[in-house]
């Protein structure tokens, strides 16, 4: 039975990610982004369960990435695709640039399809992870409304276009990144995850989701610094 746990949870994240889909064509962005955290929850669970009760298989490991190429993959480029469709109508652009948003879940594809098969990414990141990717992205409607920042770069849309190329290459760049898993909680050897921790949460109770992209421009930035240590 306990071999099941992790693939529940799993599924869990799939649930999540299908919901938050129709609510994003829906334009309940809202909704939308508070699903998707959900799905980053249970992606996060069902790797701690499968380490927990020694439930690895191949079937969950497919399972993760199908999971997360329509929770991590799909969904924020329908988000953007939402985003984008409105800027271009109130700027007069032509409508197909909304399109731009699915390179994101075209290089999600690549860059999961990359996780699986390479060996390196057992105890860090090699390009931003998918979720990292979509919490970036499911921020961006609320910093366009919570920022009142209309008439600026961040509500044009083709800097949210460059954006969104320069996100999706990053996914799949050969820089390593800092990964979340502990393989024990000393101050040394975590320093980088705990200061990422932290600078996350005070981060998220001043600026709420406005916090998000920051956090993901920290994330790399620490990780880009501290290159070294994360891969000896």
């Amino acid at each position: 039975m306990k071999q099941h746990i992790p693939n529940f949870i799993t599924s869990l994240n799939l649930l999540a990610g299908c919901i938050a889909i129709v609510f994003a064509f829906q334009h309940q962005l809202e909704t939308t982004a508070y699903l998707l955290a959900l799905s980053a929850i249970f992606d996060f669970f069902d790797g701690l369960a499968a380490r927990a009760l020694n439930a690895y298989s191949n079937i969950g490991k497919d399972l993760d990435s199908l999971a997360d190429m329509v929770s991590f993959g799909f969904a924020p480029g329908a988000i953007m695709y939402i985003v984008l469709s409105d800027l271009l109508l109130t700027a007069n652009l032509p409508s197909i640039l909304a399109y731009s948003a699915f390179i994101i879940p075209v290089f999600s594809a690549l860059r999961l399809a990359k996780f699986n098969n390479d060996t390196r990414q057992s105890t860090y990141f090699v390009g931003v992870p998918t979720p990292a990717n979509t919490l970036f992205f499911m921020s961006i409607p609320f910093v366009l409304v919570q920022s009142n920042i209309e008439n600026t770069f961040i509500s044009n849309p083709v800097f949210l276009i460059g954006l969104i190329i320069v996100m999706s290459l990053l996914m799949v760049a050969e820089i390593p990144l800092i990964s979340l898993k502990f393989k024990n909680f000393g101050w040394k050897e975590n320093v980088e995850r705990f200061l990422l921790i932290g600078v996350s949460t005070i981060l998220i109770v001043i600026l709420k989701f406005v916090a998000i992209p920051l956090i993901i421009l920290f994330y790399i930035i620490l990780s880009i610094g501290s290159k070294k240590k994360i891969i000896s």
